[in-house]
């Protein structure tokens, strides 16, 4: 069975979410959600405190504001500093070998990154959120459309800011070996959206009775 992926979350390390790194964990552990991709805004903190007390379990991430709007990297070993241009933080996540992350391309109610920034940098994209839980569906259509110009890989991720939106959507996705084959893989990963909490509840009491990973 493949890992089942939540990819944008956020935990108390964020200005605007409440949820404790650890309450995060044990969330996404009670739904078989593993590993968890934490993407706080503008800093890394939350995750790597989660990677040292529980190593291999978190996609260290980070939702970086630039001048341009905001964009995620992913598979970071070190913070990006916020308040630059777009394209450096992008060649920043690219240098120490993480994978850029558009998220929420086309939400009007967030900091999304500008549409002739996206032009200038379409070629340094890796994934394109096309299912971000707090968007709307006209929202989102037109982040697939976008994923599907640029050639890029499709993601998706609850956006969560509260412990009830985790796992509202995740992707289910083959074991990977770092950001290299994640990506590969994610090509042929499956998009889950709405899932029902219990039933993912259950598999994943069972799958931790069987002793499966």
């Amino acid at each position: 069975m493949g890992l089942r992926i939540d990819l944008h979350t956020h935990t108390s390390a964020s200005f605007d979410c409440k949820v404790a790194p650890s309450d995060l964990l044990r969330r996404c552990r009670a739904l078989g959600l593993s590993p968890i991709a934490v993407t706080d805004h503008d800093t890394i903190e939350g995750a790597l405190g989660l990677e040292r007390s529980d190593p291999g379990s978190v996609i260290v991430g980070q939702e970086v504001t630039t001048r341009d709007g905001e964009v995620i990297g992913l598979f970071l070993k070190r913070a990006i500093r916020s308040g630059q241009p777009a394209r450096v933080a992008i060649e920043e996540i690219r240098a120490q070998g993480g994978l850029v992350y558009l998220e929420h391309p086309y939400d009007p109610a967030r900091r999304s990154l500008r549409e002739q920034t996206i032009e200038e940098c379409a070629e340094s994209i890796d994934i394109v959120e096309v299912f971000n839980g707090r968007s709307s569906k006209d929202a989102n259509q037109r982040a697939e459309d976008l994923c599907a110009t640029l050639g890029a890989a499709a993601g998706a991720g609850s956006d969560a800011h509260t412990i009830s939106e985790i796992g509202g959507v995740y992707i289910e996705i083959e074991a990977f070996a770092g950001p290299g084959e994640f990506l590969h893989n994610l090509r042929a990963a499956r998009i889950v959206q709405h899932p029902r909490r219990l039933i993912l509840r259950i598999r994943a009491s069972l799958t931790h009775t069987s002793g499966c990973r």
